[in-house]
């Protein structure tokens, strides 16, 4: 089972409710002045004699499995497209530095020294969460990166696919690990990119979709319709799941000609958890 903490601003939110407080420099102070490196624990349920305590992530890092060097294999995992960005070593210094900062921070093996992911070339990643598993021996950084994560320029170290490799002798460009939902987006723009070079033969389908916006408007409201009569009809949960793919392939579709990515979809949908859908809606609708 997992750990999750969810972190925010100047602090850090546990599963019990409590409160973690953390200063700008990473240190706090106890009742008697001295200066301690680790987070303060602090909950409006305890009283105030209790306040400075030691924190749950504190104890979590303790029972972290660390290596005989004092590291764990980390991991940064894109929070919108789940795409795995890059993999690293993590030391209890370089994951307290990355609630604080909030960034994707390593421990170099080289070097020997801790450093952040975007230091020289400004491609941070942004952390919205961190993830221990249940052995407690790998960590997951879950973030927004700012750019291409890979030292290439590609989005992601992962591009090699291994059956690609063994299907045909040369491979053609870089594929990278997507997941479902970014496979399709891409092979839709790939058959954008083929419309927008005029290629000769028989359109396919997404090619005619992607030429007739009468066309694919219709079938988007169409699919649509279906999707909502599986529910009103009682027809079997396989069918929503058909109808459902159905709107969601057409409407990816419409968003590639509009230029608009899934992963700006998603981070929408991200931000607006715990928020009230009817005050997100009135806020749509001054703003228009």
């Amino acid at each position: 089972m997992a750990v999750s903490y969810y972190l925010c601003p100047q602090s850090l939110r546990v599963s019990s409710g409590s409160r973690l407080f953390i200063s700008n420099s990473g240190y706090s102070w106890d009742n008697h002045k001295k200066r301690i490196h680790h987070l303060v624990c602090a909950s409006a349920r305890q009283p105030e004699k209790d306040l400075c305590l030691e924190s749950k992530v504190q104890t979590l890092l303790d029972n972290v499995k660390w290596d005989d060097k004092g590291l764990a294999v980390a991991i940064a995992q894109n929070v919108d497209t789940g795409a795995i960005l890059m993999q690293g070593f993590a030391n209890r210094d370089a994951v307290v530095t990355a609630i604080s900062s909030r960034k994707a921070t390593f421990y170099s093996r080289s070097r020997s020294m801790l450093w952040t992911k975007g230091e020289t070339s400004n491609n941070f990643i942004n952390i919205h969460d961190i993830f221990f598993d249940c052995d407690r021996d790998s960590i997951i950084y879950l973030g927004k990166p700012d750019g291409p994560t890979c030292h290439t320029g590609s989005e992601t170290c992962y591009y090699t696919s291994v059956f690609d490799l063994k299907e045909h002798q040369q491979v053609e460009g870089n594929e990278l690990a997507l997941t479902t939902l970014y496979s399709l987006e891409s092979t839709i723009l790939q058959r954008k990119s083929e419309v927008e070079a005029e290629q000769k033969g028989k359109p396919s389908w997404t090619k005619r979709l992607l030429l007739d916006n009468h066309l694919l408007c219709s079938k988007i409201r169409e699919e649509a319709d279906e999707l909502c009569r599986t529910l009103e009809e009682n027809e079997d949960k396989s069918r929503t799941a058909s109808e459902m793919a159905d709107v969601l392939y057409h409407a990816m579709v419409l968003l590639a000609l509009r230029d608009v990515k899934i992963e700006d979809v998603m981070q929408v949908l991200r931000q607006r958890f715990s928020k009230s859908g009817i005050e997100e809606k009135k806020n749509r609708v001054s703003q228009g």
